[in-house]
């Protein structure tokens, strides 16, 4: 059925999401997600390093790391979380030189944003923006720069979490009072709902800011939400299977390891399919995408 051009009804999603799985298996995602996820390892303990000490400036660092404790353990089980937590505690050991502090801080915004970076590449063979001609190491600077925006970023939507999770806490506690039967299934939809809303807010992010693409903001807000509704049933599909099988104990010690490698490229594996979707319905009912390059030559 050709839709181009026309008004998007509800009726197209079903032949969408088909003309989406056939260029994202053509795309090769399974390997795409693969690399993403070595480098989310190498990233991981920068990464959470920076969003403790930012967040936890405002919120207090010892919620924050609980938090994200918490958050880990749901996604990847009690043991692979304090692992990850001892990689903290070790990456934040203060008993070191001037220079060895200065040296560690660049290794570590150098790590945390390479996750980032090649997320941004893959987002670019995906949507299939060729690079800049001659780019140099200019543009590798500029595209760390970018990427280390993106943890700022993270870092605000979980402060902002923890805002509206308190004042959750808080409205729960006064409906518990009144109609204390309809508590959890009134938790359960507003945990959902915040999810969504704040999980949707990073992906239209990455999908406007992150690969040098021009897409307007109607066609990444459809692909956002879409891509966030998979990834939340996603995760919770994920946590249920890490938590029935624990594929991580047949590797031993490196099963810490081999859980997140698991865990980043199943997720990047929806993440790609919820850009190639934005890719499909940005062609047939925007303007499509172009690189930001080619428009500049223009």
């Amino acid at each position: 059925m050709d839709i181009k051009n026309s008004t998007f009804k509800i009726g197209h999603i079903p032949s969408l999401l088909v003309e989406t799985y056939k260029v994202w298996n053509k795309h090769d995602p399974f390997r795409l997600s693969a690399v993403v996820a070595y480098y989310a390892v190498l990233s991981l303990p920068g990464l959470l390093v920076i969003i403790i000490n930012l967040v936890g400036s405002i919120w207090g660092q010892e919620i924050v790391q609980g938090y994200l404790t918490d958050e880990i353990s749901s996604a990847l089980g009690q043991n692979a979380s304090e692992s990850i937590q001892a990689m903290m505690m070790e990456t934040q050991n203060k008993d070191k030189s001037t220079l060895a502090t200065i040296l560690g801080i660049g290794v570590l915004i150098f790590g945390a944003t390479g996750v980032f970076y090649h997320l941004q590449l893959s987002l670019n063979q995906i949507w299939e923006i060729k690079p800049k001609p001659n780019s140099g190491i200019l543009k590798t600077l500029i595209d760390r720069a970018r990427s280390f925006v993106f943890i700022i970023v993270i870092g605000f939507l979980l402060l902002i979490s923890f805002i509206v999770t308190a004042a959750i806490a808080v409205l729960n506690n006064y409906i518990t009072s009144i109609l204390p039967e309809a508590i959890v299934y009134i938790a359960f939809v507003l945990d959902f709902i915040i999810s969504i809303g704040i999980i949707t807010v990073l992906f239209a992010l990455i999908f406007r800011y992150l690969p040098d693409a021009k897409i307007r903001w109607k066609s990444v807000w459809v692909g956002a939400v879409i891509t966030s509704v998979l990834f939340v049933l996603g995760k919770s599909l994920l946590g249920y299977y890490f938590g029935q099988s624990d594929p991580g104990s047949t590797y031993g010690a490196a099963g810490t390891i081999v859980l997140i490698l698991l865990w980043v490229s199943y997720s990047c594996l929806i993440l790609f399919f919820g850009a190639e979707f934005t890719w499909v319905y940005a062609k047939k009912y925007g303007s499509g995408i172009q690189s930001k390059y080619e428009e500049t030559k223009k």
